[in-house]
């Protein structure tokens, strides 16, 4: 999910985010069934879509009531088991026996029902930052003002499976890409009113603007005064609502992304410790070594390393 940006001002909070990490839809997978069926997934550290091209089917979540899909829905799972089924009574059987020995295409019964989905990976051990800011359970339906383009993009991957071409792999693949920023978009859409959450601030105008700010230039000395005037708000009034829509201060929001952008350039071996820490805004290598350190649990190096 290389996500290339044309200037510094096109810098948009998510863009950065899944570039820095590297995501991308790295499986894919098709079910085909009928009848009555239900398949149990686990927790896993990962972000997962799954879109339903035909049918209906249930999605249950722990904690949760069971959600009833359509064709032309799709949720985003991050870290939180998850049942899909026929009916919620079924008891479900382990999905991943199904999907086992790199097989991409489950068949149980018919094809009444016809779900597809992906998982979105990231490099090395940087999904902590989206992921713990993510919703375990994020879903789109098919009558959402903002699912146009979801529509479009699932109607594109189902006619892409039937053609099977030339070059099919490349294009399902930029298409799942895609699909997944789209859901996203479009959850984020409908959360800037209803929920708490890091989607929904970055949607929000006046946090959106200092999230914009600071992450198209996150090396620059900034204040929780110079971020407030940026938003257009009093100093307390942003923290406040900062702090209350995102979970974490403004300048620990900052602080969790730049050594998250530094753990990545240093993993892959772009830049020394001492580059990496000036890059994201440290002036002392030191200083920049005990936060990485009280952040990951080991310095830079050492880090890098494993």
């Amino acid at each position: 999910m290389k996500l290339s940006q044309s200037s510094k001002n096109s810098y948009d909070p998510l863009s950065d985010v899944l570039d820095v990490l590297g995501a991308r839809v790295v499986r894919r997978t098709r079910m085909e069934a009928a009848g009555l069926w239900a398949l149990a997934f686990p927790a896993i550290d990962r972000l997962k879509f799954v879109a339903l091209l035909r049918g209906s089917q249930w999605l249950m979540l722990p904690g949760r009531e069971p959600q009833l899909m359509h064709e032309g829905d799709i949720c985003l799972l991050g870290r939180t088991a998850y049942v899909v089924a026929s009916d919620p009574d079924v008891t479900p059987t382990d999905g991943r026996i199904l999907y086992g020995s790199g097989c991409d295409v489950a068949h149980i019964g018919g094809d009444d029902t016809i779900g597809i989905g992906g998982t979105v990976t990231f490099t090395a051990s940087h999904a902590d930052f989206l992921l713990d800011r993510l919703p375990a359970f994020m879903i789109v339906s098919r009558s959402s003002p903002a699912s146009g383009a979801i529509a479009t993009i699932l109607a594109l991957v189902s006619k892409e499976m039937e053609r099977d071409m030339i070059g099919s792999d490349i294009v399902s693949a930029r298409l799942a890409d895609v699909l997944v920023v789209e859901a996203i978009r479009a959850y984020a859409e409908h959360a800037t009113q209803t929920e708490m959450g890091w989607l929904s601030a970055i949607s929000e105008p006046r946090l959106g603007k200092a999230l914009r700010a600071m992450h198209a230039d996150v090396a620059q000395p900034w204040t929780v005064a110079r971020l407030a005037s940026v938003a257009g708000m009093s100093r307390a009034a942003f923290s406040a609502a900062f702090t209350h829509r995102i979970g974490q201060p403004p300048l620990a929001y900052l602080r969790a992304w730049r050594l998250t952008i530094a753990r990545a350039a240093l993993m892959r071996g772009d830049m020394t410790v001492a580059l990496a820490a000036s890059k994201v805004g440290y002036t002392s290598q030191s200083a920049f070594t005990h936060a990485f350190r009280r952040a990951f649990g080991c310095p830079p190096k050492a880090d890098a390393r494993s």
